[in-house]
């Protein structure tokens, strides 16, 4: 499906200016303006998701671990991930992008998570004009949501 762009030119400071939108196919995630105030509705970390990971593990601390350990690799993910978008190399490409959809809602990135899904929903479809926009914008609430996992369970990295 084909990805839209459009902006506000009315000047009202109240008025958010339209981004660059994408429309998943009918099985994935319909991402609506991905860049939208939205998308900053979905917390960087919702800690039930991290509470239900220690519940399934049923080890005191694992879950803190795999926080831990996930947010020790962010720097090499989001390499990782840059340079298959950078490189138009799809299967390295899908194969970064879900992996940080995963862990992301694993550990209860809800933000990261979506805006993966939207990635891999791009990707999917071939639209790689999408994919800087959508990039962007997982680096940058990627690094919000490592400093709010810092930050809420005092995670201390190596």
């Amino acid at each position: 499906m084909a990805a839209s762009t459009s902006s506000t030119q009315s000047g009202d400071p109240g008025e958010v200016p339209a981004r660059p939108s994408l429309v998943a196919d009918g099985g994935g995630l319909p991402v609506r303006a991905v860049s939208s105030p939205a998308v900053e509705t979905l917390p960087l970390v919702d800690p039930a998701a991290l509470e239900a990971l220690t519940e399934d593990l049923g080890v005191p601390g694992m879950s803190l671990q795999f926080a831990r350990d996930y947010a020790a690799m962010w720097g090499q993910r989001q390499a990782r991930l840059r340079e298959s978008v950078q490189q138009a190399d799809l299967d390295a490409a899908l194969d970064a992008v879900i992996s940080l959809k995963v862990t992301s809602a694993m550990v209860g990135g809800s933000r990261l998570a979506y805006l993966a899904q939207a990635l891999e929903a791009a990707l999917r479809e071939g639209d790689l004009q999408q994919a800087p926009t959508l990039l962007s914008l997982i680096v940058l609430h990627g690094q919000e949501t490592m400093a709010e996992l810092q930050r809420r369970y005092d995670l201390a990295c190596p």
